[in-house]
């Protein structure tokens, strides 16, 4: 699919340049600073102008060693809330449960934090454009060009004043986001048929939180109709969201603000912890939540973060698996603009990263919504260091050398004869969920 098929008169020619990017946001900064480090010359086109509101407030401590290599370590200190773990609370059990990072197989940090992404990503930007990428805000990415010339692609983008410009890269990265401008494009975009979900989400202020050490954890809260969020941020406002089934969504007939409010009162617990809170933000609303790409490269190009792939953020991956993308992104870039010959092994290479992100977590979140996964995090046992294990992946040690994989294969065994041992539970919540996503589907299609 090339330019011809989107009109491109009166565009200004602009480069040639090693790379372009498209998005601003934690993966396409991130692979903007290790490329121009690297020497090459990199143009970064981002659709608005920062610092912007995006949700994903919470990290992990597989950030933290990224943040020291790029050199924004201090910074993201300055704005960031602790977060120690994270505590799950459930309707059906008598107690909330507490993980703390500090209990991981191997730990890499006691902590994470909690951040507003406006100033976050913000930070992330200027430390690219700080570092020598060429960075355009305000500038849309409307058509790329990836597949019909074989030395270099193309990217219409188009400012907010109208005036369009045709950059051509030996390179392209697309780290648009959920826009999924190549992968829509392409026709590689795919809804994710096991789970699909929408969300509605907003800030509060006044929001009960826990003390001492756990104060900036965030808390998952089971209902009936999926779970919620709560994220407390450094400057007193709180996250608080629900990820439900599309067929709780396609039910709603009031206003956001009302029908979001009403949806925490489902909650007793969450709705406790906002006896005393007062709303300071719109609501927002999204559905086609879960999604990803049939394939993550092309021969001059490839996908990073939610531009390949977007699962549930019950585990508050999203950051991590979008920065560690970004690694091995500009690893592979690196390889298949200084030595050709190796560009197919290293494009291959980076399939699998992207792969194993997204699947490591899944077999956890597929599942989140079934009470014999919830009866095991609400009751963990530390047999075979299992406890240890579902730690680390919590802290999204997932991409390194700590032999988790036993453990976790362990955890899955149990969950297997858990659920044979309550067949009858076992075989209603098979049933519901395939009622729920039949419908789901059935609002997707509405």
């Amino acid at each position: 699919m090339g330019t011809a098929a989107y009109d491109r008169a009166g565009a200004a020619a602009r480069g040639p340049i090693d790379v372009a990017i498209i998005g601003g946001g934690p993966a396409g900064s991130t692979a903007a600073i290790l490329l121009v480090e690297r020497g090459y010359r990199v143009v970064l086109l981002e659709k608005e102008q920062h610092p912007r509101f995006h949700i994903g407030e919470s990290l992990l401590p597989a950030n933290l060693p990224l943040f020291e290599r790029l050199g924004v370590a201090e910074q993201i200190r300055g704005i960031g809330m602790e977060k120690h773990g994270a505590e799950f609370v459930s309707p059906w059990h008598a107690q909330a449960e507490t993980y703390l990072f500090a209990d991981a197989w191997r730990c890499i940090s006691p902590y994470a934090y909690q951040v507003r992404r406006s100033e976050f990503d913000e930070i992330l930007i200027r430390r690219a454009a700080a570092a020598g990428a060429t960075v355009i805000e305000g500038c849309r990415a409307r058509h790329v060009e990836v597949l019909d010339n074989p030395d270099a692609v193309q990217v219409l983008a188009e400012h907010a004043s109208g005036k369009r410009e045709l950059w051509s890269a030996r390179f392209l990265i697309d780290a648009s986001g959920r826009d999924t401008l190549v992968a829509n494009q392409l026709g590689y975009k795919r809804r994710n048929p096991k789970h699909n979900s929408a969300a509605m989400y907003a800030q509060f202020s006044g929001v009960q939180r826990a003390e001492g050490i756990n104060a900036g954890n965030i808390s998952i809260f089971w209902f009936d109709h999926g779970w919620f969020w709560l994220i407390p941020l450094a400057d007193g406002a709180t996250s608080v969201g629900a990820v439900v089934w599309p067929y709780f969504m396609k039910q709603r007939t009031k206003p956001p603000r009302e029908f979001f409010l009403e949806t925490i009162q489902m909650c007793e617990p969450l709705a406790k912890r906002l006896a005393q809170a007062r709303l300071i933000s719109q609501v927002q609303v999204t559905g086609n939540y879960s999604y990803s790409s049939v394939r993550s490269h092309g021969k001059r190009f490839l996908l990073l973060g939610d531009a390949y792939a977007f699962i549930d953020p019950v585990f508050s991956s999203g950051v991590w698996l979008a920065m560690n993308s970004a690694v091995a992104g500009a690893e592979a870039v690196d390889t298949c603009l200084r030595a050709p010959a190796r560009g197919a092994f290293a494009l291959r290479q980076f399939h699998r990263t992207m792969r194993r992100g997204p699947r490591e977590f899944s077999w956890f979140i597929y599942r989140i919504t079934n009470p014999t996964l919830r009866d095991l995090v609400m009751h963990p046992r530390n047999v075979l260091r299992i406890r240890d294990a579902v730690l680390s992946l919590l802290a999204g040690d997932i991409f390194g050398t700590t032999p988790i994989g036993p453990a976790l294969r362990a955890f899955k065994g149990i969950y297997i004869v858990s659920s044979i041992m309550n067949v009858r539970r076992t075989i209603a919540a098979m049933r519901r969920r395939r009622r729920i996503m039949a419908d789901s589907k059935s609002a997707v299609a509405d």
